[in-house]
């Protein structure tokens, strides 16, 4: 469902060309949330906003604890999670939310950003 969600945010923003790699995002932050958050499994909230040419995806949970990246070892078939946001983000971090924290990830909308170079702006 959050997936979906955001495909239908980003066709009716026209930003179809971040979808890839925010699915990805989205994907692995509710995954986090799911797995992780398993002790308060009656709170998660996607949230999605775009403003001055980002995006930003904010996942909420009641969890109190903060994610932690690890390092896994190289047959780990999990653990990737955190290592992939910082690695797609163009920035992301963690905000105390009530009741517990919201993981937030933006993609810088680069077209956006060059049609306006491109206008004149």
């Amino acid at each position: 469902m959050a997936r979906q969600a955001t495909r239908d945010a980003l066709a009716a923003w026209r930003m179809t060309h971040l979808e890839e790699t925010a699915v990805l995002l989205v994907s692995e932050l509710v995954t986090n949330v799911v797995r992780h958050a398993e002790a308060f499994p009656a709170f998660l909230m996607l949230r999605l906003e775009t403003a001055h040419a980002w995006l930003r995806i904010e996942v909420h949970d009641a969890d109190p604890s903060w994610p932690r990246q690890r390092t896994p070892a190289s047959l780990d078939e999990s653990g990737f999670g955190i290592m992939l946001v910082h690695a797609l983000a163009d920035r992301w971090g963690v905000s105390e939310v009530p009741p517990g924290k919201a993981v937030w990830a933006e993609l810088k909308d680069r077209t956006d950003c060059e049609a306006r170079v491109g206008n004149g702006w």
